[in-house]
């Protein structure tokens, strides 16, 4: 197995194309062909954590947060993540990262968030836009079922909980074929009319070039018409944040106290009291400030998040109760999570769960 295998594995459940633009993901060192001998799973890389990849003997980091993020102009050991870089490089250990895209998958950080909180009827707080896209193509009525099913098995039709989803329509298609073309149905330089049907399907984005390949694959034209248009709809299943709600009410103390427990964190910082019961709770992990609207507009009791700045407390005015309970706090199990699917996938590989804790925050 090498580092590839690894980087398409993830890729396939928490594609790189949902992550959010700012973010810089993926392999950010070393080289996919080298083949891994251990996997270091943690949730930021730094210098120590390099160290403990090298003594564990894992030639691959596979961390939530990306070590390189505003970009590196020169590499002289002067800065943290310089010295981590070039630890992993001396030591020929890959680093990958995965983040925002996990960050924006309906099975990610969020709902590891949810899992813990004991949250059900789970939904995307703020569902991603432009992640969907639609194909219009054209084929011989005998020859549609046939490109259905392949455009179908290559990623395209699903629609929530439903797969096998299309629009069809029958009409008459026409062309004339030049000196130059060799036409599968009709003759050169005569105008032909061919019953076609019209399919309309919708895919992700991050498979397009699978149904693309489907579609030139199977479909019986020497020149294939097709239309691909991005589309405004949100995905129900990709997106930041979750909503969900507790089995049962609970007060806004207890619900904090609760909080306090399962997600292990020494001090939440949260804004005044409403006087209302909590059922219906928002979490974003990480910094998640900017979606208190969303939390609001959603109409949850409380809104669970990281790195909130003094002024945006004031956003609850009396309507939610906004805990913050810090950043590593927020995401530590994000660790477990990739630990979990690694091991899965690929049960006679075992990865290796960071021992430290990398969180940079202290409490007295």
């Amino acid at each position: 197995m090498n580092v590839q295998n690894i980087i398409d594995f993830f890729e396939e459940i928490s594609p790189l194309a949902y992550a959010e633009s700012f973010d810089n993901i993926g392999l950010l060192v070393g080289n996919p062909s080298n083949k891994v001998s251990g996997i270091l799973i943690t949730l930021d890389t730094t210098e120590c954590v390099v160290a403990e990849a090298i003594e564990k003997k894992c030639n691959l980091i596979v961390s939530f947060h990306p070590i390189i993020f505003n970009g590196v102009k020169k590499l002289t050991g002067e800065t943290y993540v310089e010295r981590a870089v070039i630890k992993a490089i001396r030591h020929d250990i890959a680093i990958y990262a995965i983040h925002t895209a996990l960050d924006n998958s309906f099975w990610g950080v969020n709902a590891r968030i949810c899992e813990i909180l004991g949250l059900s009827t789970r939904k995307i707080l703020i569902p991603q836009r432009e992640t969907l896209q639609k194909l219009i193509t054209f084929v011989p009525e005998n020859q549609a079922e046939i490109l259905r099913k392949k455009l179908f098995e290559a990623g395209a039709g699903n629609i929530g909980n439903y797969s096998d989803c299309s629009f069809n329509l029958s009409g008459v298609g026409t062309f004339k074929g030049n000196e130059h073309s060799n036409p599968v149905i009709g003759e050169k330089n005569i105008l032909h009319h061919e019953k076609e049907t019209q399919i309309g399907i919708i895919f992700p984005k991050h498979v397009q070039n699978k149904v693309l390949e489907a579609l030139f694959k199977n479909h019986p034209y020497e020149e294939v018409a097709y239309e691909i248009y991005t589309l405004k709809n949100t995905h129900q299943h990709i997106g930041l944040g979750m909503l969900g709600e507790l089995s049962q009410v609970l007060s806004e103390i207890d619900f904090l106290q609760m909080l306090k427990d399962k997600m292990q964190t020494d001090c939440i910082r949260y804004s005044a009291f409403t006087g209302k019961p909590i059922k219906k709770v928002a979490v974003l992990g990480g910094s998640g400030a900017f979606a208190i609207g969303n939390a609001i507009k959603a109409q949850a009791d409380a809104f669970v998040t990281a790195d909130v700045k003094y002024h945006e407390f004031f956003q609850a005015e009396n309507k939610i109760l906004i805990a913050d309970i810090g950043h590593y706090e927020s995401e530590q199990f994000t660790k477990n999570l990739l630990f979990e699917k690694l091991t899965k996938k690929f049960p006679n590989f075992a990865p290796v769960l960071i021992a430290q804790n990398t969180n940079p925050i202290k409490y007295l």
